[in-house]
């Protein structure tokens, strides 16, 4: 591997450990500050608007500029949302803000891989980034825990330095604090990450015009890659599970964090570490599924989403940490076995279809999405006034109600197309064997 690419790696670790961390620490803002519940779930939605909104010219964004100065800029933007958390804007307005930052830095990370590493590497190359990002969430959780926790807030509360005002009144403070130096470490590591020589794409693309027309102009194009996606017989089948999986595991980092505060009374640090568990489980599903799965068999493991709208159901009868461990395992072992192949199978219809930087543009467009619709389902029903049980109890059979409207939709494919769906299939198998 080229030396840059060990400092993408310093500089994506940095920056998902904050971003694991500050949602820890939002929380435990809004909770110091008697915050109602919905504004709470809010948090996982809004982080994911600007995801969506910004999904047509994020990649035109990411090939402007050198992607190094974009993942700068993107964690600059990060900061900024911080500093809006610690002086006084509303906690969802200041989060938005850091989503619009993330949703910048998403297509420069993955982008500038295939400027620096030749084709022969990428996939070791993308195997280190993802496991890296785990390993990143996992310890970026804990940290945000420790961080709002009564031991590690007391000290830092209590930190002077000459010309800085550095008094946190309260642990959420103290721990965005430090968040706001790890974002600010990542950026500077950004600024190390050396020139590709890659030709930059100014968005300005057709001098004739503004630059305002040159952006709208982006977006027929950006909607006919998503209308062909979700129109190809296995495209809109990976898509909708892929859709679905993301807006589970998306809220599911605020479900547990309500869960474990209302079956094991534990409080914002104690709970994140739970969240953490279920990341482990993940990565786990992801080997396994990496190990015994193939391509033209992806959508063989849709089934496995009800099981997870069932486990969710079922969190509600546990009230003991020994016994939520291995479950929480397990929950997300589920989701990881689900989501790789489908989202392998994703990737694989488009790239056939439109290639691969469009298709990732459009994935994380319906992905977010379904952040954003769920989290807002979940959050309307806590704002009704459901107690967090009756909540994830609605949330669960939501998600294993789609799942049987997504398994019966693949029936009826098959059986309606069933030439289609042979030819696409052939094209899998043919891919997977390297024909």
């Amino acid at each position: 591997m080229k030396r840059g690419f060990y400092t993408i790696m310093a500089a994506q670790f940095f920056s998902s450990l904050a971003d694991q961390a500050l949602f820890v620490a939002a929380v435990e803002l809004l909770r110091d500050a008697h915050a109602p519940e919905w504004q709470l779930i809010a948090l996982i939605p809004i982080f994911a608007v600007f995801y969506v909104l910004f999904a047509p010219w994020a990649g035109a964004f990411a090939d402007a500029l050198p992607k190094g100065r974009v993942m700068f800029i993107s964690n600059a933007i990060k900061v900024i949302g911080c500093l809006m958390l610690l002086f006084g804007s509303h906690p969802l307005l200041a989060y938005a803000v850091v989503g619009l930052g993330a949703a910048a830095y998403s297509p420069a990370k993955y982008g500038i891989l295939t400027e620096l590493l030749p084709p022969s590497q990428l996939v070791k190359a993308n195997g280190w980034i993802e496991g890296l990002t785990i390993a990143s969430i996992i310890l970026g959780l804990v940290l945000g825990g420790q961080l709002t926790g009564d031991s590690m807030s007391s000290r830092l509360m209590a930190l002077r330095f000459p010309l800085i005002d550095t008094e946190f009144r309260t642990a959420s403070q103290a721990a965005i604090g430090v968040v706001i130096g790890v974002y600010v470490l990542a950026a500077a590591i950004n600024m190390r990450i050396p020139l590709t020589g890659a030709a930059m794409r100014p968005l300005r693309a057709d001098r004739r015009h503004s630059l305002a027309y040159n952006l709208l102009a982006l977006l027929p194009d950006f909607w006919r890659c998503n209308t062909r996606l979700w129109r190809d017989k296995l495209g809109q089948i990976s898509l909708a599970n892929t859709t679905l999986l993301w807006g589970t595991g998306g809220n599911l980092k605020y479900i547990v964090l309500a869960w474990a505060a209302a079956a094991l009374n534990y409080n914002t640090a104690q709970a994140s570490s739970l969240t953490s568990v279920v990341i482990l489980g993940t990565a786990i599903g992801a080997v396994l599924a990496s190990v015994s799965m193939r391509l033209d068999k992806a959508t063989r493991v849709i089934p496995m989403g009800i099981g997870i709208g069932v486990l969710l159901i079922a969190m509600n009868f546990i009230h003991n940490v020994w016994v939520a461990v291995p479950f929480l395992v397990l929950l997300g072992s589920f989701g990881g076995f689900l989501v790789v192949p489908m989202n392998a199978l994703l990737q694989h219809r488009g790239h056939n279809l439109m290639g691969a930087g469009r298709s990732i543009a459009v994935q994380n467009f319906n992905e977010q999405a379904g952040i954003l619709l769920l989290g807002a389902l979940y959050g309307a029903g806590s704002k009704a006034g459901l107690s967090a049980y009756t909540a994830i109890t609605l949330f669960g059979l939501v998600v294993a109600g789609a799942t049987v409207s997504i398994g019966l939709w693949h029936l009826h494919n098959m059986r309606r197309y069933p030439k289609e769906m042979q030819r696409l299939l052939a094209i899998a198998r043919s891919d997977r064997e390297g024909h």
